[in-house]
């Protein structure tokens, strides 16, 4: 019994410590001791509680690490309105709305303007002060019960100061350091925070939940009974910033006069007239880019609460609220259908097939939506309106649902067998494949790759050409380009003799193909070029001598190659060791083409050393363009597919397109062919 008390009292001073300790940090910023010193003490108190169960508090420390017990999601209904808000993308459009507020209540009103903070929706509810659910927005009428995953997050309260029955609404959120370190380990970077805390709130494990260092900002506070508590917005703001709630304190007030604003601010913060809204906008959408999170757009709101009440709602959003959104290269548009696409690898691609909508300067109708987990963190279904944006300006990508569709249609799910072949999907990882090989859209997309300008870089052999050739079963994977006749399609609709010889032509030139080119365009996964110099730079001159590491089950050899790891070394061990995949290789080998580096005599000065270039267009004097990527790289340069901020030259020839565009937005250096090839004399 003795020690049973004394842990009691050492239970209840760690308790105490620890949550001064995480307020410090999580809504101060401030803390005061190291974070060794705080996981000392968590692991402390974790061992009492497991020893001592019943002396558990239910806001104890602990319950921020999580649980690796499993988790379901049920599905729970909202007892608050969980709406979208109308909008307006100018501040003309924000006065007149405060002006036909005021008409309809008879009365000048008072109106707060707060950052619109984009993260995930999410409420908070509290019997007797003590956190009993924490429900996602869902369709808004039914959301997912979360709260173990809640629990974790630190701006959350898991027990208020007073024994309050009241909902809260906040938005939770990823801080931009936070999430560009994350999103640098991850296999499949998440496009903003917003989706990355939307994937991990949707956690089965709270454990891994803890890992991730989100906040939940509050901004909206409801009683049980409407008749407790502040009857107005801002009193309610000072309230949940009492009750322990992260609360954001950049927003204005704004009434008929600047001085009845001031009053009841009592001279904190922003207020003015309804005039100085404009400028309040102006001055916030020029700092959104020096925050530390991600906002996309202000919100204004009715500030006195029985006039909320009054103006009522519409079945869509409520008329005391209008959100002003910032200028965004985004646009809305519903989704009409979701197709399933398979890759050459087998991988199971889902894509959104949207009523077309322009974003920025293209018309954008199909999007990618990467896997299920993806659509699972948006909870998208068919008929949902969405915003769409063009990341990095140029791919589409679904950012969120705006409105849930009326069709009662639920999440998209992938479905269970392959829509090509009919042969059930598995699961690798984060994502869905079909694992049947000789499906006809992997081996059609294999040899498009095979052939693909990057590749072997074979002249006509795109993916129509691909295809026809396929389903008309004149070839059936990629050594079958080497043993066809092209002559036989002459007067096939579309094939005069010219372009059969050029196609013949092409299959034969590529046999000169070097071998670092030849191991690129087999398409082993999480090898492309960068990994096959790698391999070949490391001494591996021949396909002989991979086979023999790989047969022996040389690892090491692979593991001690700087850049290389573990995963893709798995990969290369998977591919080698494929019959099928090794048939393909000595098919090839049979056909002629070359599978031994050429040892070459000549020595170059480094010329482009510590130069990243990328090439674009068609050429005289380097066609196939790859000679003139390998004229870079013998001088010392790197090469790169794509243009990135990294990219320090762009070699561009006739039909630069978008990566020449690109490259002058960068301030990328851009070489022309004629004076790439005076560099090269003049070294």
């Amino acid at each position: 019994m003795e020690k049973r008390e004394h842990a009691k009292i050492e239970i209840e001073q760690l308790s105490r410590e620890l949550l001064k300790h995480q307020d410090l940090y999580y809504k101060e910023a401030q803390p005061l001791i190291s974070d060794l010193e705080y996981d000392r003490m968590i692991d402390r108190l974790k061992t009492l509680e497991e020893r001592y169960p019943e002396l558990r508090a239910v806001d104890s420390p602990t319950l921020r690490v999580g649980s690796d017990l499993n988790s379901e999601f049920p599905e729970v209904p909202h007892t608050v309105m969980m709406l979208s808000l109308d909008k307006t993308y100018t501040t003309a459009g924000i006065l007149e709305w405060i002006e036909k507020s005021n008409k309809r209540v008879g009365h000048p009103l008072t109106y707060i303007v707060e950052e619109k903070i984009d993260g995930v929706s999410l409420v908070l509810y509290y019997e007797q002060g003590i956190l009993s659910r924490a429900v996602t927005r869902g369709n808004g009428i039914v959301g997912n019960d979360i709260t173990t995953n809640a629990k974790t997050i630190g701006t959350i309260p898991l027990k208020l100061p007073q024994p309050l029955n009241i909902a809260v609404r906040g938005e939770v959120f990823l801080p931009l350091e936070q999430f560009e370190t994350l999103n640098r380990n991850l296999e499949t970077p998440f496009a903003n925070p917003r989706n990355l805390a939307a994937g991990t709130l949707r956690r089965l494990k709270s454990s891994e939940t803890a890992k991730v260092p989100l906040r939940m900002l509050s901004y909206e506070l409801f009683f049980t009974n409407p008749e407790e508590g502040p009857q107005s917005h801002l009193e309610r703001l000072r309230l949940l910033k009492e009750l322990g709630f992260y609360v954001n304190e950049s927003y204005g007030l704004f009434a008929t006069n600047s001085a009845l604003a001031k009053d009841l601010t009592s001279g904190k913060g922003e207020s003015g007239a309804y005039e100085a809204i404009e400028k309040y906008v102006e001055i916030h959408s020029t700092r959104r880019e020096h925050l530390s999170y991600e906002i996309d757009g202000l919100v204004v709101k009715v500030n006195e609460l029985a006039e909320r009440e009054f103006l009522g709602y519409t079945g869509h959003h409520p008329r005391w609220a209008i959100a002003y959104k910032f200028e965004a290269p985004e646009a809305e548009t519903v989704v009409e259908a979701i197709d399933v696409q398979v890759g050459r690898t087998g991988r199971i691609t889902p894509v959104a097939r949207v009523k077309p909508v322009k974003v920025g300067n293209s018309v954008v109708s199909n999007v990618t939506l990467h896997n299920q987990d993806y659509i699972n963190l948006l909870e998208l279904a068919l008929q949902d309106r969405v915003s769409i944006s063009k990341r990095g300006d140029v791919i589409p990508a679904v950012e969120r649902v705006i409105e849930k569709n009326e069709a009662g249609f639920k999440t998209w799910q992938i479905p269970q067998k392959c829509p090509t072949c009919g042969t059930p999907l598995v699961e690798r990882g984060a994502h869905t494949f079909c694992p049947n090989t000789q499906c006809p859209d992997q081996v059609k997309g294999r040899i498009v790759f095979f052939a693909g300008r990057n590749q072997m870089d074979i002249e006509g052999f795109g993916p129509e050409t691909v295809n026809f050739l396929y389903d008309n079963h004149f070839i059936d994977d990629i050594p079958h380009l080497y043993t066809f006749d092209y002559l036989q399609l002459v007067g096939e609709e579309g094939f005069g003799e010219k372009k059969c010889s050029a196609l013949a032509e092409a299959i034969e030139a590529s046999k000169k193909r070097p071998f670092r080119s030849v191991l690129v365009a087999l398409g082993i996964a999480d090898f492309g070029k960068k990994g096959i110099d790698l391999l070949v730079d490391s001494g591996i001159k021949t396909v002989h001598r991979l086979f023999e590491l790989v047969d022996s089950n040389n690892r090491d050899y692979f593991l001690a190659i700087k850049g290389l790891g573990e995963k893709s070394v798995d990969s290369l061990f998977e591919y080698l060791l494929d019959k099928e995949f090794r048939d393909r290789i000595e098919a090839l080998i049979e056909a002629g083409l070359t599978f031994e580096e050429e040892e070459s005599g000549e020595e170059y000065e480094p010329l482009f050393s510590n130069q990243v270039w990328c090439v674009t267009g068609s050429f005289e004097a380097f066609n196939p363009r790859s000679l003139a990527l390998k004229e870079i790289e013998k001088r010392g340069g790197r090469t790169t597919s794509s243009v990135t901020s990294k990219t320090t030259h762009l070699l561009a020839g006739v039909g630069g397109g978008s990566k020449l565009q690109q490259a002058q937005s960068l301030g990328v250096t851009i070489v022309d062919e004629e004076q790439f090839i005076r560099l090269l004399e003049e070294k």
